[in-house]
């Protein structure tokens, strides 16, 4: 059922230079790899590395939400080189091999009439929201280009 599921996400994918999106990444099993802050910041460097506009991001403990702006890229290859660098690392980091992501993810280009400021706003709240911490401050796996 989840190979069905990826390959559904793929369908009318569209990849436009200067569009911001929305993307969301789950972990393999929906494992809470990034529990471990640690395992957490991993991934942030990849973020950091990626070619595309960072606006805002947040990692959950199985998953990634993040607002970007494309620039030159394919969105697909983006999020398949950081989906792939940070398991690399990751793995390393465990010291073991093994699946890191769910394969495939799901996108939302945002549209016209959306906020991108409250968007982001939505994306670093989702600990507060999943009541992981009472304060954003007290969560270190989020950032937000306003700040």
């Amino acid at each position: 059922m989840g190979e069905f599921h990826a390959c559904n996400l793929r369908k009318g994918r569209y990849s436009q230079n200067g569009q911001i999106y929305l993307l969301t990444s789950i972990t393999a099993e929906r494992t809470p790899l990034f529990s471990d802050w640690r395992v957490g910041r991993l991934l942030v460097n990849e973020l950091r590395m990626s070619k595309v506009d960072t606006l805002a991001f947040v990692i959950m403990p199985d998953h990634l939400h993040w607002l970007c702006r494309l620039e030159q890229q394919n969105l697909s290859a983006v999020i398949q080189a950081v989906k792939s660098r940070s398991a690399i690392m990751i793995n390393r980091h465990r010291r073991g091999a093994g699946k890191v992501w769910q394969p495939g993810f799901h996108d939302h280009a945002l549209r016209a009439e959306e906020d991108v400021l409250s968007v982001a706003r939505y994306v670093v709240a989702n600990p507060l929201r999943a009541g992981i911490v009472e304060r954003l401050g007290d969560y270190p796996l989020w950032d937000a280009c306003w700040l």
